[in-house]
């Protein structure tokens, strides 16, 4: 969904680019992608990994293309995905330093592969521009769009001593930090530059300038947004792990976001060892729907716990109804339209409970520590019923179900 109007300053206009039916930039609401972490090469696990990531709600789904074999199994995963797993998400390749050689040789796959991703740091040194146009001829004999994602840990070192050694023999030389951040956009503006003198349409071009820090990420998109039209991918370039991943990354992404910079974003988490990559597309997700830019899941309010909620049963309780929505949400996207925008409450006292929950659509105010054992339920903001006994949580969850099934069922 778009979002209201006037909520997101928007950085317009930018051109839209088709990625296999998924359309990023100018309007479209802002996109969610993610990345395997799986060898390529074996294409039953990748294909199961890009399942599992677009079950999440990843939009875009991007694998690693480095070897000979990663090429060569790319048309057979991506049969296993559409033919064995019903998935349709574009998959898009991911190429450093052998780029234009995989794609040439294994020409199914460049077929295939709905979006390129090229680094222009790790297309060849002194051959850089003869390597980058045979990527981009790729892209064009194909119809595929290309993103040029320009990374800090790998940005083209002779643009960057180039630019370095220019500002060091300034009058008034600026700070190395400063100079770096131009290296970056200047090496994705080239690219882009280049890219269309070869012939490719300006409206199959994404740019990105990707660091690490959250102050640089920043600078940077705030620089890099003023110079063109191509959609912006956005995200810390490696966010971390746990808490610190989320962190960093929601930070860097809300601020540009809610400048109207970025049309497709990822965050790049470190996962647990042995872990799945789904929480990235969780947290991405929750970033865009706590910015108000987009609705995934219906949201669930509940108070943090005071020395007047000494129980923990309105935590247990707050934990229950958002796994209950969680795992409901795949079919009622389908019979439920618009349920994504509710509002739950869950509140643990009569401090804030009542007035939370009034302004939920369906909320419970449960009783603190010494408080008389009732739980008022309001419904669109009005008193509905008040719940007692051993069997409140189930029985709030099943006036849950009958107020989705009243508000949201196809021809309520």
């Amino acid at each position: 969904m778009s979002s209201p109007e006037g909520l997101r300053p928007v950085r317009r206009p930018t051109v839209s680019v088709d990625i296999g039916g998924v359309i990023v930039g100018s309007a479209h609401p802002v996109v969610v992608q993610s990345m395997t972490n799986t060898d390529t090469a074996d294409a039953d696990a990748t294909a199961i990994q890009v399942a599992q990531l677009a079950h999440a709600g990843s939009q875009l789904v991007r694998v690693t293309v480095n070897t000979e074999a990663a090429a060569a199994a790319v048309p057979e995963m991506i049969r296993k995905l559409r033919d064995n797993l019903g998935v349709d998400v574009p998959v898009i390749g991911d190429f450093h330093y052998n780029g234009h050689k995989l794609l040439v040789a294994y020409p199914e796959t460049a077929r295939l592969l709905a979006k390129y991703r090229i680094n222009p740091g790790n297309v060849g040194g002194k051959y850089h521009d003869e390597n980058f146009t045979t990527i981009v001829r790729a892209a064009i004999d194909n119809d595929k769009p290309v993103r040029i994602g320009v990374n800090w840990g790998s940005l083209d070192q002779d643009l960057l001593t180039s630019m370095m050694s220019a500002n060091a023999a300034s009058a008034a030389p600026r700070d190395a930090r400063d100079v770096m951040i131009d290296a970056m956009i200047e090496s994705a503006m080239r690219s882009a530059e280049l890219a269309e003198q070869v012939g490719l349409r300006h409206d199959r071009i994404i740019i990105s300038a990707k660091v690490s820090g959250v102050r640089d990420l920043v600078d940077t998109y705030r620089r890099l947004a003023p110079r063109s039209d191509y959609p912006l991918h956005l995200g810390l370039t490696e966010a971390g792990m746990g808490m610190k991943g989320i962190v960093t990354s929601t930070a860097g992404l809300a601020i540009l976001l809610n400048e109207g910079i970025g049309d497709t974003i990822r965050v790049s988490l470190t996962p647990e060892p042995g872990a799945g990559r789904e929480l990235e597309v969780e947290v991405a997700q929750q970033v865009l729907q706590s910015m108000g830019l987009r609705s995934f899941l219906p949201q669930v309010s509940a108070c943090p716990g005071c020395g007047r909620t000494t129980s923990q049963f309105f935590q247990v309780m707050a934990r229950d109804i958002t796994e209950h929505l969680k795992a409901r949400m795949p079919a009622w996207k389908a019979t439920h339209p618009g349920v994504e925008d509710m509002k739950v409450a869950v509140m643990g006292c009569v401090v804030n409970g009542p007035g939370e929950s009034k302004h939920a659509d369906i909320g419970i105010s449960l009783p603190g520590t010494f408080e008389a054992p009732v739980a008022p339920v309001f419904v669109d903001g009005k008193l509905d019923r008040t719940l007692r006994g051993d069997h409140i949580v189930a029985e709030f969850i099943n006036l849950l179900e009958s107020y989705v099934d009243r508000r949201y069922g196809v021809g309520a």
